[in-house]
């Protein structure tokens, strides 16, 4: 990884879904870096662990997808650590259905979490980007959202819409110092791949192995992404030579 020790002193950040997994690596290594980092989700014992071996780092709970909850959230992390001039939105589900098996209630649960949630958290943290006169935003996408997914229509729907969220923020925020990227992974070695190798052997009688072939390869990947190199590529983002890099979707496969 790169050795970025250091060099994030005195930055705030913010890190969602940080309670395992692409999250926790992420945090980890912004902590590494020298910066406070605040790391949110739902499941407080997951936060507590990934904060665990690190002073400069806290665990404030949080559900995304209740915009009142990340303005609490956000004044929280204001009072706690300082203005928040890092932010990375990592929190995220999926559901694998056709599209005729989506219902209202998953398509709408998945795109508050995934998009809608993003937003609430990119709003509430500009001001004190603005403020400062830097800052970094860096949305986990997905391949899905540059070239969709069968039988997860809803996900891929809101990797786009993220996608189209962060080179909008990208063009309005650029000239204030504020850069806005995304991150777009393949399967990345985490629960959600292990998960849909989990259905997928129950769905089709397959080995954990062809099941795991299979996702792979319609993916186009020879293996899945580590969460500690999302990690590295997030680091390059917000990073002390990151300024021209900003409204890019780059796709780690």
């Amino acid at each position: 990884m790169v050795d970025l020790k250091g060099d994030l002193s005195g930055h705030i950040a913010l890190v969602t879904g940080g309670g395992r997994g692409i999250g926790q690596a992420i945090a980890w290594a912004l902590a590494d870096a020298g910066a406070s980092v605040a790391v949110t989700g739902r499941n407080q014992a997951a936060l507590a662990a990934t904060c665990a071996a690190y002073p400069s780092m806290c665990a404030m709970p949080c559900d995304v997808s209740d915009s009142q909850a990340v303005a609490a959230l956000c004044t929280q992390v204001r009072a706690q650590l300082g203005p928040i001039t890092i932010l990375v939105n990592n929190a995220g589900i999926t559901a694998s259905l056709r599209v005729t098996d989506t219902d209202d209630a998953t398509w709408e649960h998945i795109m508050r979490v995934n998009v809608t949630g993003a937003f609430y958290c990119c709003r509430a943290v500009i001001p004190d980007m603005l403020a400062n006169k830097w800052g970094r935003i860096v949305n986990i996408a997905s391949i899905a959202g540059l070239s969709g997914l069968a039988f997860s229509s809803a996900y891929s729907a809101s990797k786009h819409a993220l996608v189209g969220l962060t080179r909008s923020m990208a063009l309005e925020l650029g000239r204030s110092g504020i850069t806005a990227n995304a991150l777009c992974p393949g399967w990345v070695e985490t629960d959600m791949l292990h998960d849909a190798i989990h259905n997928l052997v129950i769905k089709t009688g397959r080995t954990a192995e062809q099941a795991r072939a299979s996702l792979l390869g319609l993916s186009g990947q020879q293996r899945a992404v580590s969460p500690a190199e999302i990690a590295e590529a997030t680091m390059r983002l917000v990073g002390p030579a990151s300024d021209q890099i900003n409204g890019e979707a780059i796709a780690l496969q």
